[in-house]
């Protein structure tokens, strides 16, 4: 029987409970909706039925969410930032969004004091303090505290690479990855050092490269106690020990802890060298020693040691340098224990023991145990005299032989 009911009152245990219905239906239709056996959420308050959406029926408890939820297929986004004109369908988005410009803080965690612009990031960050991995996958067990990072994982599973950049058709299962990929493209690289300058199109990257300038080495191996700046290295790193090392070189199987090392180590047997210097036109297997190079030619010279400001332009002989202050002589000979700085100094030393020459002259065949040696050597083929006395321009071929003959000016001055 269909009755238009106007005002319903129930009396639940000691409350009255007043609806307001306008709607038109059945009797058992009304008290369906109002007990707990409704299929869908619907708003009681109206009384109405459930709210779908016309494109893939998702049901609605509210009119406002399903309104909200239609801007997924219609693409509409009416909430526009006056700042930058982004847009976004929700209202509370554009909110977070907005303290973007502002700086604006709200939620600190009691903790550590750490701030978020979004209450969401702060419950995501409160998992590293609690240890909470609430997202767990299904297929392997591993645990996330995020979920976004469980959505990723699980692609690994898949397969499953949506993602895809519009010019090279190269495709990502990450939407970061593919857009720090579309920098690559474009050029763009808005991460920028403030002590130098230098701009990188990866977060992570300048990260790196800060630690140039602190000289900081946080990730240290648990098994030799090496040290290194990034986190990557370390884990290339301990595939030494572990004896993990799944790249294979097909010339001479030589197994290489990542596939990039394998590249380059392949160098070795193909000869290529694709880094070319702009200046001199000498050219390199690596890009990190054509940088290194072209520290010559512009007289950079990036890293600073803190106690003295003496600078360097390779990061390996500032640590070397910073030695000097700590005394540090890591580098130990088995045979005579005798300690140095450096790891070469430690390789010529123990030539000493083991008679090993492994540089020789190819005109002679005259061999040293020193590379630095065989090229002053070389000079008394060449003939080529570098080193000139001040006082009567006689030439040298060698700085040491330049001091001797120097000292015969000092003897001769003061015998006069």
């Amino acid at each position: 029987m269909n009755v238009y009911i106007g005002i319903k009152i129930l009396v639940l245990s000691k409350y009255i409970l007043i609806f307001n219905f306008f709607c038109q239906g059945t009797l058992n239709e009304q008290l369906q909706i109002q007990s707990d056996e409704c299929r869908y959420p619907c708003d009681i308050r109206r009384g109405g039925r459930p709210l779908l959406c016309e494109v893939c029926n998702k049901a609605f408890s509210k009119k406002s969410h399903l309104i909200t939820h239609q801007r997924i297929h219609s693409g509409e986004r009416p909430y526009v930032c006056d700042v930058c004109n982004k847009a976004y369908s929700h209202k509370s988005i554009l909110i977070t969004h907005q303290r973007i410009h502002s700086g604006e803080r709200p939620y600190v965690c009691d903790v550590c004091n750490k701030a978020y612009s979004d209450k969401s990031s702060l419950i995501k960050h409160k998992r590293i303090h609690s240890g909470e991995r609430p997202y767990v996958c299904d297929l392997c067990n591993k645990a996330y505290s995020d979920k976004s990072n469980l959505i990723q994982h699980k692609l690994i599973h898949s397969g499953e690479r949506p993602y895809v950049c519009d010019l090279c058709n190269k495709a990502y299962s990450d939407k970061s990855n593919l857009r720090q990929h579309k920098r690559i493209h474009s050029g763009e690289s808005p991460y920028v050092c403030d002590v130098c300058g230098k701009a990188y199109s990866y977060k992570s990257s300048l990260t790196k490269h800060k630690h140039i300038h602190s000289g900081k080495r946080p990730y240290v191996c648990d098994v030799c106690e090496k040290t290194y700046s990034n986190k990557s290295s370390l884990m290339k790193h301990k595939r030494i020990h572990s004896g993990e090392c799944s790249f294979v070189c097909d010339v001479c199987n030589k197994a290489c802890s990542d596939k990039r090392n394998l590249i380059r180590h392949k160098r070795v047997h193909s000869g290529e060298r694709p880094y070319s210097c702009e200046v001199c036109n000498k050219t390199f297997s690596e890009q990190s020693n054509l940088i290194r190079h072209q520290r010559l030619h512009n007289g950079e010279r990036p890293y600073s040691c803190e106690v003295c400001n003496k600078t360097f332009s390779e990061q390996s002989n500032l640590i070397r340098h910073q030695r000097l202050h700590s005394g540090e002589r890591p580098y130990v000979c088995d045979v005579c224990s005798k300690a140095y700085c450096d790891k070469s100094s430690l390789i010529k030393h123990k030539r000493l023991h083991s008679g090993e020459r492994p540089y020789v002259c190819d005109v002679c065949n005259k061999a040293f145990n020193d590379e630095h040696n065989l090229i002053k050597h070389n000079l008394i083929h060449s003939g080529e005299r570098h080193y000139t006395c001040e006082v009567c321009n006689k030439t040298f071929s060698q700085q040491s032989i330049l001091n001797i003959h120097q000292h015969m000016h000092i003897v001769e001055g003061a015998d006069n």
